[in-house]
């Protein structure tokens, strides 16, 4: 029987929601902003090979939470039963406002540029809007619909991808001379604070590898499939985005590429030549409506545990007769288009790689705070390693955080605002009751 007409996603859809969610904006935008800085082959490759292994320690460690605290809801669940309800609600509030909508705006504004580009005549703006609408519908609908959907894009997505590094390998005719190997000077970009500005652009292209957290209650069988659905999806996304930034490099000069938001596009032109890169920027703008779909699909299920939890919140909770939170995913979808229409895309991307930063730390750390409150709890997975992955995962985001604070600030202190608007609506929500016992 296929679980998605018996009220559950199957493991396959939850695969494609990390997947899909992962591979966005970032892997086709952030080299352009990396090469400003760093032009070494082996130091750019490095990073997201850090950013990878970063998002795989993460993924081990959000497995045990998910294992041993089967809800919906990501890190508004996982920190309300570690801390305390009002860091959960302060986190769920960062993922409704930021967490999803903010890199649904991003996806659909990058989606709208690489479809603007080749026909000027359609505006951006609306061709991203008009995409989260009708994603809205369709995850409105039905799990058969949004599950189906889902698989069948993120397919797609595989595909297009693994298609375009083989034949931009076959086809180039003028390949860079770009060395991947350790050359002299690399030890000291390591270290640089070049190489944590970029990590921030890296860390958020990984975004989304906790995804399929958000579903936990809807999964098939969540605590023995959430540790091998997370793992898998993230080891693919990390491969996928290694070749795909070998490919950039390999194929396109970095002087062409620094600074553009659009290096697939660019990359692409010096590959096919203008009416291949033409083709190749409707194809770009194809991969990003799974990554939009994704982002839909999951990021409501925060906002309908919340419903759940607090009085305030109740109509977020409400469900169609096929058990979707419609009210919820209209709400982020309208979140989503705000930012649309008022903010820049590079100030959107600091800002929501800063936020959703603090949102992971914390959350890695309630691994090693649960473990200590809680010891005889039934965990089925206990992160690999531990306590390693937490270290390595805290000690890179802990570097790229502090990073953020003193390069870009406005930014920081902005994503420190938004925490703190989302206390106070936890004290307002508080005062109004709560319907789940803390």
């Amino acid at each position: 029987m296929n679980p998605e007409t018996s009220g559950r996603f199957s493991a396959r859809t939850a695969l494609a929601v990390i997947v899909a969610n992962m591979i966005g904006t970032g892997v086709f935008t952030s080299l352009g902003f990396q090469l400003l800085d760093i032009q070494s082959g082996f130091v750019l490759m490095m990073l997201w090979a850090v950013g990878g292994l970063t998002a795989l320690c993460g993924a081990l460690c959000y497995a045990e939470l998910g294992a041993a605290l089967p809800r919906s809801g990501g890190e508004y669940h996982f920190l309300t039963e570690v801390y305390h309800p009002a860091a959960g609600f302060v986190s769920g509030w960062v993922s409704a406002t930021i967490g999803f909508a903010a890199p649904t705006a991003l996806a659909s504004i990058t989606f709208g540029t690489y479809l603007g580009s080749i026909f000027p005549a359609l505006s951006p703006t609306w061709l991203a809007c008009g995409l989260v609408l009708a994603l809205t519908a369709i995850h409105s609908s039905s799990r058969r619909n949004s599950g189906g959907f889902q698989r069948a894009f993120t397919a797609v997505k595989i595909i297009l991808i693994l298609g375009f590094c083989l034949l931009s390998w076959i086809l180039v005719s003028d390949p860079q001379d770009v060395r991947f190997l350790p050359q002299s000077g690399d030890g000291a970009l390591l270290a640089s604070g070049a190489f944590a500005v970029a990590l921030i652009y890296v860390n958020y292209a990984y975004t989304g590898w906790n995804a399929a957290t958000y579903l936990t209650s809807e999964l098939e069988d969540p605590q023995h499939s959430l540790t091998g659905i997370l793992v898998a999806g993230t080891l693919t996304v990390m491969v996928l985005y290694l070749l795909l930034n070998f490919t950039f490099l390999h194929v396109a000069p970095m002087d062409a590429m620094a600074g553009r938001l659009e290096v697939g596009y660019v990359a692409a032109q010096h590959v096919f030549g203008s009416a291949g890169a033409a083709i190749m920027g409707v194809v770009l703008a194809l991969l990003l409506i799974s990554t939009v779909s994704a982002m839909v699909l999951a990021g409501p299920r925060v906002l309908q545990v919340m419903g759940q939890d607090f009085t305030a919140f109740a109509p977020l909770a409400l469900t169609n007769r096929h058990g979707i939170p419609y009210i919820a995913v209209a709400l982020q979808s309208a979140l989503a288009l705000a930012f649309i229409l008022t903010a820049s895309f590079e100030s959107i991307l600091v800002f929501a790689g800063f936020t959703l930063g603090l949102n992971t730390f914390f959350t890695v750390l309630g691994v090693v705070v649960l473990r200590w409150r809680q010891p005889h709890l039934y965990r089925p997975y206990r992160t690999l390693l531990f306590p390693l992955p937490v270290i390595v995962f805290l000690g890179v985001t802990g570097w790229t955080l502090v990073y953020i604070l003193r390069q870009r600030p406005e930014e920081g202190l902005l994503g420190l605002g938004i925490v703190g608007i989302g206390g106070l609506f936890y004290l307002l929500a508080v005062r109004l009751g709560r319907t789940r016992a803390a």
